[in-house]
C-alpha cells in the first residue's frame, strides 16, 4: 500500500481517480470509465461555445485502454493547472460508445522521460491508444515528436499532415507544429497540440465547412482495428469512424 503522503484519491461527480507522486516528478493518474448525468457538458471548441452532452459508456463494448501524456514544464512543476489532459478526457468521452482504462501522465519537457512514458504506457500498460499534448513546436523545450519517434516501429505520415492542414484554416503559424503519429507494437501514439480549442479541432475536424474537413480521430478506430485492437464505437453524432464496409459491423 502507498503511503498517504504519496496518495491523493478524488472523488468527483463525473470521475474517480487516484493520482501518485512518484520520485521521478512525474504524476500519473489513474481514471476509469466516467458515469456521466444528463447535465454533464463539453465545450468543443468548435466555435468557442458548441455544448455536446456526454452518455454514459456502453458497458457490453469491449475495453480499450487509452494513455494521455500531457508534456508541459510549467504545468507539470504545479506553476498552473494542466488543461491537455481534462480536456482530452472530456472529448474522448463524448465521442466513444466503449468503456476506457485511462491512464494519464504529467510530464516535464524532457526527451528521455517523455519516451520513458510512452514505452511504459505501450509495453507495461497495454494501452491500444496514447495521445501526447504539448511541446510539439520550433522552441528548444519542445521535443515531444523526436521522443516520439525514438519509440516508433514505423511512421503514420498522414496524422501529422491533417493535423497541419486542419490548423492552417485558422492560424498561418499552423506550419510551425511538428506533431506526428507512430505506432508501437500493437499500439498507435499521436502527438496533439496543447490548447484545449486546437484539441477538439485536430480531433474532431471542420465538419460544417464547405467542403467539410475530415478530423484525424474518424481514422483511428479503423486503425486499432487493422493492428489487432478492440473495436472502437463511436457516437456518430458527435463523431463519426470511418471503416471500409468490408470492416463495418
Amino acid at each position: 500500500m502507498m503511503p498517504m503522503n504519496e496518495l491523493l484519491s478524488c472523488q468527483g461527480s463525473n470521475t474517480a481517480c487516484s493520482l501518485a507522486l512518484k520520485p521521478d516528478g512525474v504524476v500519473a493518474s489513474r481514471r476509469h470509465s466516467p458515469s456521466y448525468d444528463s447535465s454533464s457538458r463539453l465545450a468543443s471548441g468548435l466555435d468557442g461555445g458548441a455544448i455536446k452532452r456526454h452518455l454514459s459508456p456502453d458497458t457490453t463494448l469491449a475495453l480499450i485502454r487509452v494513455g494521455l501524456v500531457s508534456v508541459s514544464d510549467r504545468a507539470s512543476s504545479g506553476v498552473y493547472e494542466d488543461r491537455g489532459t481534462p480536456a482530452l478526457e472530456e472529448w474522448l468521452g463524448s465521442a466513444v460508445r466503449n468503456p476506457i482504462d485511462w491512464q494519464a501522465r504529467l510530464i516535464p519537457d524532457d526527451e528521455k522521460l517523455i519516451s520513458e512514458t510512452l514505452r511504459e504506457l505501450v509495453d507495461d500498460k497495454a494501452c491500444h491508444l496514447v495521445f501526447t499534448t504539448g511541446g510539439t513546436g520550433p522552441a528548444q523545450r519542445d521535443v515531444t515528436p523526436e521522443a516520439t519517434l525514438a519509440v516508433a516501429d514505423r511512421v503514420m505520415e498522414g496524422f501529422g499532415e491533417q493535423m497541419r492542414q486542419i490548423s492552417l484554416r485558422f492560424v498561418p503559424t499552423a506550419i510551425l507544429s511538428r506533431q506526428v503519429g507512430v505506432i508501437r507494437g500493437k499500439s498507435l501514439i499521436v502527438n496533439l497540440p496543447g490548447q484545449p480549442k486546437s484539441i477538439a479541432q485536430t480531433l474532431q475536424g471542420l465538419p460544417e465547412a464547405q467542403p467539410p474537413v475530415h478530423g484525424i480521430f474518424a481514422a483511428i478506430p479503423y486503425c486499432i482495428d487493422l493492428l489487432g485492437g478492440p473495436f472502437i464505437e463511436t457516437h456518430d453524432a458527435f463523431c463519426k469512424a470511418f471503416r471500409p464496409a468490408s470492416a463495418s459491423r
